[in-house]
């Protein structure tokens, strides 16, 4: 059965139920402003009889305090079918059909865990990626809403205001993080990340149009391998179990 993920209610969009250390974050004035801009577009057109998703846009923020996010993944925008996009950037819930980009970074996890354990016979499985946030992997979209059928619909609306405070202020973390850009959309945010001390690991988007494409192909970049030896070797961090 689909889960209904089909946001009802403009509501779901205020902070009061954030970690308070993103509420810091989204109460900032202009941050503000921009939400308010968002809700107001939001209401008008579930009024107007959209169908919008996800049904929770803070999910991702919900499952990871700001202070324990070790790696941040970035995405475009949900997707844009029913019961798919569920508030983390390229998961889908169990039972969903695997979505192409997704497909393809769970072929990039089971390269590089082979590549490690050669011995090892790694099938990936699991399309929900929760159990990457409960290490303190960011999975977020640079637009957290979207309308039925329409990719990228959102992106207009204010959201990068919102998801720029939230790159930005976890660029400035103290302690070690790993920023994966996956694609032009997320390389655009580089900018953002001033820490010299954290990693940032760039490579085309993980859908099928880029995914092979050079001179950064997303198959074969390593991204998951690289950013676990990294993380070992500074003091206090651990690598990500990416195994689904």
């Amino acid at each position: 059965m689909t889960r209904d993920n089909r946001l009802i209610d403009v509501e779901v969009c205020e902070t009061d139920s954030l970690p308070l250390d993103w509420q810091n974050v989204l109460n900032q004035p202009l941050v503000k402003e921009a939400l308010n801009g968002i809700k107001q577009h939001l209401f008008l057109r579930l009024k107007s009889g959209a169908t919008l998703y996800p049904d929770d846009p803070w999910h991702a923020l919900k499952q990871l305090p700001l202070k324990d996010v070790r790696v941040v993944i970035l995405g475009q925008d949900p997707y844009h079918g029913p019961g798919q996009s569920h508030g983390l950037a390229f998961s889908v819930p169990s039972g969903c059909r695997t979505p192409p980009s997704l497909r393809h970074i769970l072929q990039e996890v089971a390269r590089d865990e082979s590549e490690q354990n050669p011995h090892a016979i790694y099938s990936p499985q699991k399309t929900d990626l929760s159990a990457w946030v409960t290490q303190g992997v960011l999975l977020l979209n640079a637009t957290l809403t979207v309308e039925d059928g329409e990719p990228a619909s959102h992106a207009k609306i204010g959201w990068q205001h919102v998801t720029n405070a939230i790159i930005e202020a976890v660029a400035a973390q103290n302690h070690p993080i790993v920023f994966m850009l996956w694609g032009l959309h997320a390389q655009s945010k580089q900018h953002l990340i001033h820490n010299p001390d954290h990693l940032v690991l760039c490579a085309n988007h993980p859908s099928p149009l880029s995914a092979r494409r050079p001179p950064l192909p997303f198959l074969g970049c390593g991204h998951f391998a690289l950013a676990n030896k990294w993380l070992s070797t500074r003091a206090g961090s651990i690598a990500i179990n990416w195994v689904l």
